[in-house]
């Protein structure tokens, strides 16, 4: 119960550092997004105005007195030149020319318009900071406008600057709107990212949990199945310690015992190495041309004098004569672990039988017996690792309930399938498919 609390509170933990991990890696994600697009548009919107303003001092220094046409007097701050009416030596209208003397004044009011000057320019002062650099600034707090002041070069006028302003209260409230709809998805976007957070630290320690879980199931059945034999071994040695006068033959069973053990033991690491070595694909298979029938009949003919010696029929029904690229040690351990579980779970008169042939482009070999079976309802179960169905009938046939594992892997790592299905009289068959 504590381990299970342990547990939990190690996952708990482990989900929450994936949620904040993935809201912070959302919110640089969404904020990096949203400053470019902000800049973006910020700049497009004034691009077009700041164009304007260049041009036009470029007119105005490099063609002075060639038909420069001032724009028109008390216009509207907002007004905007019809299209027909954009010609190459009129400016646009939005754009006011203020010029100033050396001691700061104004002196083209009357171009400006008088009415004008005195509501807007009247307490304008002369800002030489940002000269030759198109600046932001506001008159009364209240209208936005963009300038570029320039110094003016003819010596035999009282112009000292020319400053040249454009009316963009249309772009700062685009821009406005657009801060606000920032921010609204912001928080739209913090929620959202909050519950997918959530969710994918859920998704992501899933296979973690998973995995956990196989591992501490695996190390508790491998510990109890190394602690049997040992235990076994263990007593029978120590009760021969207590007679060590008496002769071997008296002490068979117990020195057989042992032996037997033994070699449970070494079977079961050996099948605990290969799939650890599976599991951290450090295996490598060494794949030659096999050709299938003559290989499985090969591998069979042990097992039909094993059968025959207990009483039951075997049976090859060889169809499939072509050759594959496989590994020839691994296909002959998945049909040993096959055709061992035939032979341990058949009984006198059952049948056994190896039967090759092609389905949908592939290889099909399939292993049949007529067996005690499997319930239906243990089927999904069969290849997991240390599953065994009848736990104390498997530990008199010597299975560990690794053998399926391992022939799952086998199958695997040649890219095919292997699937169980009973029998419709009585037994299994494992159908195994291979890439030819």
């Amino acid at each position: 119960m504590v381990k299970e609390m342990f547990s939990k509170t190690i996952f708990r933990n482990q989900q929450l550092k994936f949620m904040l991990f993935n809201l912070i890696a959302f919110t640089v994600i969404f904020t990096i997004f949203s400053i470019i697009i902000f800049s973006q548009v910020q700049n497009t919107l004034f691009s077009k105005t700041d164009e304007e303003l260049s041009s036009l001092r470029e007119k105005m220094t490099d063609d002075a007195g060639s038909g420069f046409v001032p724009p028109p007097e008390n216009k509207d701050l907002n007004q905007a030149l019809p299209p027909k009416d954009r010609q190459r030596n009129k400016m646009n209208p939005r754009i006011i020319v203020v010029q100033w003397d050396h001691a700061g004044n104004i002196v083209n009011e009357g171009e400006i318009g008088s009415l004008f000057y005195e509501n807007y320019l009247q307490d304008f002062k002369l800002d030489k900071t940002n000269k030759d650099e198109i600046t932001m600034t506001s008159i009364h707090d209240e209208y936005d406008f963009r300038y570029l002041l320039f110094k003016d070069n003819n010596d035999l006028d009282e112009i000292a600057y020319t400053q040249l302003m454009i009316n963009v209260d249309p772009e700062q409230t685009i821009i406005s709107n657009f801060e606000k709809l920032i921010v609204i998805c912001s928080v739209i976007f913090i929620v959202l990212s909050i519950s997918a957070s959530f969710i994918l630290s859920k998704k992501m320690m899933k296979p973690i949990i998973q995995s956990w879980n196989k591992q501490a199931e695996f190390v508790e059945n491998a510990s109890h199945e190394l602690r049997t034999p040992l235990t076994i071994i263990q007593n029978k040695l120590e009760l021969l310690l207590t007679s060590p006068q008496e002769k071997i033959a008296d002490k068979f069973e117990n020195i057989a015992l042992s032996l037997s053990e033994t070699r449970r033991l070494s079977k079961l690491t050996s099948d605990l190495l290969t799939l650890a070595r599976a599991d951290s694909a450090e295996t490598q298979l060494v794949k030659q041309p096999v050709s299938i029938d003559a290989f499985i009949e090969k591998v069979c003919a042990p097992y039909r004098e094993i059968a025959e010696l207990q009483d039951k029929h075997f049976w090859l029904k060889l169809q499939c004569p072509v050759t594959m690229e496989a590994d020839e040690t691994r296909l002959h351990q998945l049909l040993v672990i096959l055709l061992d579980n035939s032979l341990k779970y058949t009984g006198e008169n059952d049948s056994i039988g190896v039967k090759t042939y092609t389905e949908d482009q592939r290889i099909a070999i399939e292993v049949s017996d007529t067996g005690i079976g499997i319930k239906d309802e243990n089927i999904p179960y069969v290849f997991d690792r240390f599953y065994r169905e009848d736990k104390a009938r498997s530990r008199e046939t010597g299975g560990m309930g690794l053998g399926l594992s391992i022939a799952q892997w086998i199958v695997s790592s040649h890219n095919g399938s292997i699937k169980v299905i009973n029998n419709q009289n009585k037994g299994t068959t494992f159908k195994v498919k291979l890439p030819k």
